[in-house]
């Protein structure tokens, strides 16, 4: 059985993001933004109560403090600082949780964090050190200094993700946009969701396989066609049972 992730709940104030509402539906898992690149109070509750409604599970999506950026510029910080950053973030969203009786199944770090991770030893033991504290899963990259420091290092819960509408390099990175997301090809998305969870590989932009992990797969909410993207990955599955 594979797991559907989002990263969600990424309106605040006056502006929307994402189609929370048909999408929360659709999944089994929410990574909830916490407010330093997206969301705010009002739309985190509002987001935990519509995950409870669906009976999804919760996890905090912490950033770096980049709200103009969405999250996705690079920055330099000290280690204790980053572990702080984020403790400050999940710990805002587990109080949203606790006013609606739901546990914090996870933490996923956002855009340049997760990035960073991928190489930086210190940015992971950072977002370590942030995990220990909530006592729950990680989600990162396999074959990364992700599953290098949180799982082999830490002895952390560490759960492999693959991104389906999201590109790979040829390093094994993956491709964020700087920018808004586009569109991505619904039937490329969940051909490529299923051979990573059978073979764990996935063809990357040089053209050659990746090796990933699978534990769950992840759309964004700000995908234009997320909606379509996961129903077609759903639909991809159970065909194949």
């Amino acid at each position: 059985m594979v797991y559907i992730n989002c990263d969600m709940g990424e309106s605040f104030g006056i502006y929307s993001a994402g189609n929370d509402g048909k999408i929360m539906p659709l999944i089994d898992i929410a990574n909830v933004a916490c407010g330093f690149h997206a969301s705010d109070p009002n739309h985190m509750d509002k987001t935990v109560e519509l995950a409870k409604k669906h009976n999804v599970k919760v996890g905090a999506h912490p950033s770096l403090p980049d709200l103009q950026g969405f999250g996705r510029r690079e920055m330099k910080m000290s280690s204790s600082d980053l572990t702080n950053t984020i403790i400050y973030q999940v710990g805002a969203l587990k109080s949203f949780l606790d006013k609606h009786g739901l546990k914090l199944n996870h933490i996923k770090p956002h855009g340049a964090l997760y990035g960073m991770a991928y190489k930086d030893e210190n940015v992971a033991r950072a977002i370590a050190d942030a995990v220990a504290v909530f006592n729950v899963s990680i989600f990162g990259a396999a074959n990364t200094t992700h599953e290098k420091i949180y799982k082999y290092e830490r002895g952390l819960d560490f759960v492999a993700e693959f991104y389906a509408d999201l590109d790979y390099d040829e390093n094994g990175n993956l491709i964020i946009s700087k920018g808004k997301n586009e569109a991505y090809d619904s039937d490329l998305a969940a051909e490529r969701s299923l051979r990573a969870y059978k073979e764990n590989k996935v063809v990357n932009t040089g053209g050659t396989d990746t090796i990933v992990g699978c534990d769950t797969i992840c759309v964004h909410s700000d995908t234009p066609n997320a909606v379509e993207i996961i129903t077609n990955i759903k639909n991809t599955f159970q065909e194949v049972k």
